[in-house]
């Protein structure tokens, strides 16, 4: 049973310190009874007091650990129903099925892709996390060969095979890299379960049909067995059964604290049968509501960037924009004669104008200037990329001792701020650029055909 705030308070020192970002302790514990901070963020907590609040003090939906060492995917640890309340905290993994039906030639070759494939987006590599191997009616030495090269690649697996026999085989070729083992039922989840705990995996618990009441029971039994890290599967396949199940799943655990569906869920985004195009459209409804493991069967680079892009904006904290370093920076080898481009450090934006001078083959020094991680626009409206903040930018950097002008380039888009910055930095010329980044290389061709 899940304790109250006031019940909470009771049990803190109640020295209103403000150390844990809270005025009061009262309102400390209101967030603790509500999932939404960590008991941690309370320095003065016994270690009696923390027995007792472990329950209150644990994230509705729990953390699960899936992949080798150095290469593992947590999933789980989430507290909202809406990114918009707080954040989503761990995005899930991305993972294609190779069926044992494969050959070798295409096994291997269709596994290298997944495992070689990157990209690098807004200073970060996107990738998708692993592959699940099916067993299908494969023999247990064949399903095991599979694995044993799948291990290899230090990515992380999931096992998919209904008969425990199978399953052991793959187990034992997976060595240390800790596989997601599916599926349990009715049928089997003993033996499952047994086998999940001598290898220290979690298991994905498989209902039918959305009954989610008999998922819960699934639950309720692997716990009382001695298995805590639990995925799992509703048993859906379909758009809105799938939409409805994942939905009911999170709200359980995080509106009602129903601990028994208080785990990640996997979801099977090719399983509706209708191609590559709608496998990848119903994936992105996976990422965004609410799937921890999604499972493609399709290996198409031009979807799988489209989701990864969508599940980084997705999981990225909406109170924390990704940033770069407010500063000086300098793209392909600048000269005291290059331009300066003045921009925000939101990363999205830095890395676009970056990208783009760099295309150009003009080298050119880019001011960022600290616009607490906003874009042009929203920096502007919020007074985060005025004059006055261009202008200390300038100043701090020292970039007026590196050229031999006074010529700075601000974005099209702010246009206006034009006479104040002139203002601001006086004997300075106030260039206005392109207001999109791909204008750039032209602005940047026209800029040197002109001095």
């Amino acid at each position: 049973m899940a304790l109250t705030g006031i019940a909470i308070y009771k049990m803190l020192a109640q020295t209103n310190c403000k150390e844990c970002g809270y005025p009061t302790c009262l309102a400390f514990a209101m967030k603790l009874a509500a999932r939404q901070v960590e008991l941690s963020a309370c320095p003065y907590v016994s270690e009696e007091v923390k027995a007792q609040l472990d329950s209150a003090a644990a994230p509705p939906v729990r953390l699960v650990s899936v992949g080798p060492e150095g290469h593992s995917l947590e999933v789980g640890n989430e507290t909202v129903v809406y990114r918009h309340e707080k954040t989503f905290v761990h995005q899930p993994g991305v993972f294609f099925r190779l069926r044992a039906d494969l050959d070798d030639q295409a096994f291997a070759e269709r596994l290298d892709a997944v495992a070689d494939y990157h990209i690098e987006r807004v200073g970060q590599t996107l990738g998708p996390d692993g592959v699940a191997i099916e067993a299908d009616s494969a023999p247990a030495d064949r399903f095991a060969s599979l694995v044993g090269k799948a291990a290899g690649k230090d990515v992380a697996l999931i096992l998919m095979a209904s008969d425990p026999a199978v399953m052991e085989a793959g187990l034992k070729a997976a060595g240390a890299s800790r596989p997601l083992i599916y599926p349990a039922d009715a049928a089997n989840q003993e033996a499952m379960v047994a086998l999940a705990k001598t290898y220290k995996a979690p298991l994905v618990l498989r209902g039918a049909d959305g009954d989610l009441e008999a998922l819960a029971n699934l639950a309720d039994e692997a716990v009382k067995q001695g298995l805590e890290d639990l995925v799992l599967d509703p048993g859906t396949r379909g758009w809105a059964d799938s939409l409805s199940a994942l939905t009911r799943l999170r709200r359980a655990a995080i509106k009602k604290n129903f601990r028994p569906l208080g785990y990640p869920a996997i979801a099977f985004a090719g399983e509706a049968g209708d191609g590559p195009e709608k496998e990848a459209m119903l994936a992105s409804q996976f990422i965004d509501r609410y799937a921890g493991f999604i499972v493609l069967d399709n290996f198409e680079p031009a979807a799988l960037y489209s989701l990864l892009t969508l599940r980084q904006n997705i999981y990225t904290d909406p109170q924390k924009p990704i940033q770069v370093t407010p500063g000086l920076y300098e793209i392909g080898e600048p000269k005291a004669e290059s331009p300066v481009l003045v921009t925000t450090n939101f990363s999205l934006t830095y890395f676009s104008v970056a990208g783009e001078v760099e295309g150009a083959g003009r080298p050119a020094w880019l001011l960022v200037s600290d616009s607490e991680g906003m874009s042009v626009l929203t920096a502007w409206a919020a007074g985060k990329f005025d004059a006055e903040a261009i202008g200390k930018a300038v100043k701090n950097t020292g970039i007026a001792d590196k050229i031999s002008h006074k010529k700075i380039v601000i974005p099209g888009a702010v246009a206006t701020i034009s006479g104040e910055l002139e203002e601001e930095l006086s004997g300075w010329e106030i260039l206005v650029g392109p207001r999109e980044a791909i204008g750039i290389p032209s602005y940047l061709r026209y800029l040197a055909s002109n001095n």
